[in-house]
């Protein structure tokens, strides 16, 4: 190996006085290649480029590619882990193999018996190799040693299994692979973790980013045992199968506390699992944190801090309207103000807030539960969704008698509020006089910084979108690519898009007269409020997402 740190020396990574020195100390060992890298005195991209000149082989920097999941499966996980090595590309009969060591013969042979492909070795860097191994390399390993030990199940077998689960420690496979589960989702950042059972197969899947990507298949005959363990560990009934369940469970992760919020679902193959990942340490909750614009955080702040009266934030399942309550709350609440909020589920914890949750069996529902609250002196109320005629009116009374009223409701933008509050059975003076400000929401997936790619569009395309921008000079945009960071799919993260409606003196009059939602909706934008799809197209001349996400999730 010498003639690698010539190479090093010869390239002008190291100084050769620097060199001997190492030499003279550790000789020709790894330990050497590891003194060099830890002291910062090499990096392992060059330690691997020295490598591939060294051995006559190709160096590939396995962080700017984007491996094929179907290529990474052809050579199992141990093996790759065993070698340090991993498949990068498979064209016809000849695979692309990434080696931290291209002279292990014995690797080669290994994987060319496995594979029967011809392997064409090239060099890959040691700390890029891991990153892939934690990248690709799932639970794979975890779900064929779980295959193999359940095996065939019959229903009697299946009985015996599941009534055993809770008793099993943390060694048995179907604990190893629901916590390999639950810890690789919140790794990726995934929002949700789908558990579907199939005719054939079990399909795991994970929403990163607003959208499922599927992770993982196995088969059948695991899939009691995994809905099983997750039914213990939510607390829900493991012998009621025909109707759904609601439940909760606690993980600890990485010196942090996940909550997870747990649906059953029957269905003709089985039950089907959702888990919600609650993570409390990643919750935002500066008020720039909201990304709103300007214009729409001076609305939105000066609605909360009023001294009362109601404000509403609308959008559908996911679109973040429990973040931005939140948020709010954190900002308004201080020790000179009592908060109280009401539940179901409570989905984050705030430190001097008093939070109830709602339990309809034992009587507790919202609207008993608010009349309770309006008792305890509240200066602030948050009510975590209007679903039904008593919780609007009691909500929409509340700010009517010095309360400030934080609360969610399920409309497709922010004028449809009102008319929507009508509906329920409100009084339209009442919902007038009580109602300050909606804010209607989405989340856009946010562009990837690392890979994104700028892009031109004609002024025709964007004329005929409605993107505001000057045909002379036109705007820079950007399109999502896909690099290792993004897992090839171009976005990371998301980002909100907002539309800010405060309540005039016209919008009063109109919801006193039962207008319409579209004659509300004009009366809002000739006010000045700026709509979903306007501040998407502001969000993408910034260069935070795309047109296609925009048009995505606006209207």
């Amino acid at each position: 190996m010498r003639g690698i740190y010539q190479t090093l020396v010869h390239s002008g990574a190291v100084s050769a006085g620097v060199m001997a020195t190492a030499l003279e100390q550790f000789g020709d060992t790894s330990e050497l290649e590891r003194h060099l890298v830890d002291r910062g005195l090499v990096s392992e991209w060059q330690l691997a480029e020295a490598v591939a000149t060294h051995t006559g082989h190709r160096a590939v920097d396995i962080s700017a590619v984007v491996i094929d999941p179907h290529t990474i499966a052809l050579v199992p996980g141990t093996l790759s882990r065993r070698y340090r090595i991993l498949p990068l590309e498979h064209t016809g009969d000849r695979l692309l193999l990434g080696m931290v060591d291209p002279t292990d013969i014995i690797a080669i042979d290994d994987v060319t018996s496995v594979t029967d492909l011809r392997v064409e070795p090239v060099v890959v860097a040691a700390d890029a190799l891991q990153r892939a191994f934690e990248r690709y390399l799932r639970s794979d390993e975890e779900l064929s040693d779980l295959s193999e030990q359940i095996g065939e199940t019959n229903e009697s077998a299946t009985i015996s299994f599941t009534a055993s689960l809770d008793d099993q420690d943390a060694d048995a496979p179907v604990v190893r692979f629901v916590n390999l589960l639950i810890a690789q989702a919140i790794n990726d950042r995934a929002s949700d973790i789908h558990v579907e059972p199939g005719e054939h197969q079990l399909t795991v899947r994970f929403r990163i980013d607003g959208v499922l990507h599927e992770m993982q298949r196995a088969d059948r005959a695991i899939q009691d045992g995994i809905i099983s363990r997750l039914k213990i560990m939510s607390s829900v009934d493991i012998a009621e199968r025909r109707r759904p369940q609601d439940g909760r469970l606690s993980v600890h992760h990485e010196g942090r506390q996940i909550d997870l919020r747990v649906a059953t679902l029957p269905t003709v193959w089985g039950e089907k699992i959702v888990m919600r990942i609650l993570d409390n340490t990643g919750q935002s909750m500066a008020m720039t944190d909201l990304q709103m614009s300007a214009g729409n955080l001076a609305r939105f702040e000066k609605a909360i801090h009023r001294p009362h009266g109601m404000v509403l934030v609308t959008g559908p399942t996911g679109s973040g309207k429990s973040t931005t309550l939140y948020t709010a709350l954190r900002d308004v609440a201080n020790p000179r103000v009592n908060a109280i909020t009401v539940e179901d589920p409570v989905e984050y914890r705030i430190a001097g807030v008093n939070q109830v949750q709602v339990n309809n069996r034992a009587g507790l529902t919202f609207g008993a539960a608010l009349r309770s609250i309006l008792r305890s002196d509240p200066d602030i109320v948050l009510v975590g969704e209007i679903r039904d005629h008593e919780t609007a009116v009691i909500s929409i009374e509340a700010s009517l008698t010095g309360h400030l009223v934080l609360s969610t409701l399920h409309t497709n933008d922010a004028p449809s509020a009102l008319p929507r509050l009508v509906e329920i059975g409100c009084e339209p003076f009442l919902v007038a006089t009580a109602l300050t400000a909606v804010v209607a929401q989405r989340l856009a997936r946010r562009l990837c910084i690392q890979c994104r790619t700028p892009v031109t569009e004609t002024s025709e395309l964007l004329a005929s979108l409605g993107f505001p921008h000057d045909p002379s000079d036109p705007p820079q945009i950007y399109r999502a690519a896909g690099c290792p960071i993004c897992s090839g799919t171009g976005y990371r993260g998301r980002i909100a898009v907002h539309e800010v409606m405060t309540i005039d003196d016209r919008l009063e009059e109109l919801v006193v007269a039962r207008a319409t939602g579209t004659e509300m909706r004009q009366a809002a934008l000739a006010a000045g409020m700026v709509s979903l799809r306007e501040d998407g197209w502001s969000k993408v001349a910034q260069g935070l997402t795309t047109i296609e996400e925009v048009l995505r999730v606006s209207i």
